[in-house]
């Protein structure tokens, strides 16, 4: 990985800040995008340490923000002129229904929407430094869920599991519509479920939930062991050229049947676009 750029999200803690250090330890130039200044920083310092590689840049950024987004790709191209890897691993839940400065529900938003806008805003840097690989973290909770694009934000009905549930969907439906788009760039998109891992994802579920998140954290696999796929992903020879896939410990899996219909996928797109004002033709 030594000369390639890579941009992490949510790299400031769990399986994010461990794809950061491993990539680090490759000898990748690693981009951590994160919210929280002071534990990024403190994040980055700890995996400059461990990987003793000096080329680990904090850039900060709330993906809840559109604005914001913006401003880190502005900010990006002008100390870096190149991209080989965007590993969209940020994601949150919400126990409530909140909206975010855009309007927008903020799991959706989060979880869907700043991948959507981040990924579009950097494709060209993307071609241009080609063979290049997106990597988006999905999860088996995609399984469960069905997009109803007449409450898309939930307005009705809002459950914390639901929306997360949908926002996976999302991921892989977003992660298959791009590689399609993407065909004979050089750019290839795949997506991963890492496993249930103990991360700080949950903390947000409903105080009824807490206990039960606890009894089951013991169970649940380290950071390290679910970063596993998504550090494979972004730098093994074994998947250069492997597109529109999805991964589960280190091996090409099926995703819900669902997932196939380009339909309901070519449909969040233009859903997306509109949301975002960003896209990228075929």
């Amino acid at each position: 990985m030594k000369d390639k750029v890579v941009i992490v999200t949510g790299a400031n803690s769990g399986i994010g800040k461990v794809a950061a250090l491993e990539l680090a330890k490759k000898g990748a130039t690693v981009v951590m995008l994160c919210r929280d200044g002071a534990r990024g920083e403190k994040a980055r310092t700890d995996i400059v340490g461990k990987s003793r590689n000096d080329s680990v840049h904090l850039m900060l950024c709330d993906l809840a923000s559109q604005r914001e987004i913006r401003s880190f790709v502005d900010r990006f191209r002008q100390r870096f002129d190149r991209l080989d890897v965007l590993l969209n691993n940020a994601g949150l839940t919400r126990a409530k229904r909140t909206l975010t400065e855009d309007g927008i529900e903020t799991v959706f938003a989060v979880n869907h929407l700043a991948c959507f806008l981040l990924t579009n805003l950097l494709l060209d840097v993307l071609k241009q430094s080609a063979p290049s690989r997106i990597v988006n973290v999905a999860s088996e909770a995609h399984r469960g869920a069905r997009l109803d694009f007449d409450n898309l934000q939930m307005e009705r009905g809002y459950g914390v599991w639901e929306v997360y549930c949908r926002s996976k969907l999302c991921n892989v439906l977003f992660t298959y519509e791009l590689a399609r788009r993407l065909k004979g760039t050089g750019v290839t998109v795949n997506a991963v479920h890492p496993g249930t891992v103990r991360t700080n994802l949950w903390r947000n579920a409903p105080g009824f939930a807490q206990p039960l998140l606890s009894l089951a954290k013991p169970f649940m696999r380290s950071p390290e062991k679910g970063a596993e796929t998504l550090v494979w992903l972004a730098s093994s020879p074994q998947v250069q050229g492997v597109s529109e896939k999805y991964f589960i410990d280190l091996r090409e899996a099926q995703s819900s049947p669902t997932t196939y219909d380009q339909e309901p996928a070519r449909r969040l797109w233009e859903v997306s676009e509109r949301l975002t004002g960003a896209g990228c033709g075929r």
